[in-house]
């Protein structure tokens, strides 16, 4: 096996942009990367192709659900459309990824909503920069019943949580919040489904 030396001019141009893509990467440095670039050089043809095929559908075929705004392939996707759940339940989620990871306890039966963002004033990142007028739109049209605060606690995740409150202060619903089992500056896509199982059963009443 050739080892990949960083610190040299790489000699094969192909390889190299092929490192340097890979690298693009969340949590991909530079020797991360050249394991993988070798080890789909040495692949098989078959795995190479089913990743191509992968990346290539996922890219064609999702969509965001006009309803909650998750990744669907259908719209509206399979939890909105599930007549076994609570319409009148929302869970608030920032991203696609936090919406499956509380998915994976099976405790949570209503639908969701994904932000797919969280509020930042210093970002410029205001409330018509998130779904949060479509969150407040879908509650007032359900009339009654609870929402489910699950942001991460951050400094922008504990704004987000305060103005959808405050938005929500002359809606007939119950305001709640996941319970800090998990930990403050953490994210709920790296947290176990135990830990997101007892949060959301801990929650309490904004």
């Amino acid at each position: 096996m050739i080892d990949y030396d960083t610190r040299r001019r790489p000699l094969i141009a192909s390889l190299d942009a092929l490192i340097k893509a890979l690298k693009t990467l969340p949590g991909v440095g530079e020797r991360t990367a050249a394991r993988y670039a070798f080890h789909f050089l040495n692949a098989p043809p078959e795995e190479i192709r089913r990743l191509v095929t992968a990346i290539r559908d996922v890219r064609k075929n999702l969509r965001l659900c006009s309803a909650c705004f998750n990744l669907t392939e259908i719209d509206p996707c399979e939890i909105c459309s599930n007549a076994k759940r609570d319409q009148a339940s929302f869970c608030v989620v920032e991203t696609p990824q936090d919406l499956m990871s509380l998915e994976k306890t099976g405790l949570f039966r209503g639908v969701y909503h994904v932000l797919n963002g969280l509020l930042s004033p210093l970002d410029g990142i205001g409330p018509d920069d998130v779904r949060i007028p479509e969150l407040i739109r879908r509650i007032r049209e359900q009339g009654s019943g609870e929402v489910i605060l699950a942001l991460n606690p951050t400094a922008e995740g504990e704004a987000t949580a305060s103005y959808i409150k405050e938005k929500l202060k002359s809606a007939k619903f119950k305001v709640s919040r996941i319970a800090y089992g998990i930990p403050v500056g953490s994210a709920l896509e790296y947290t176990d489904p135990l830990t997101l199982a007892r949060s959301l059963e801990s929650r309490q009443e904004l």
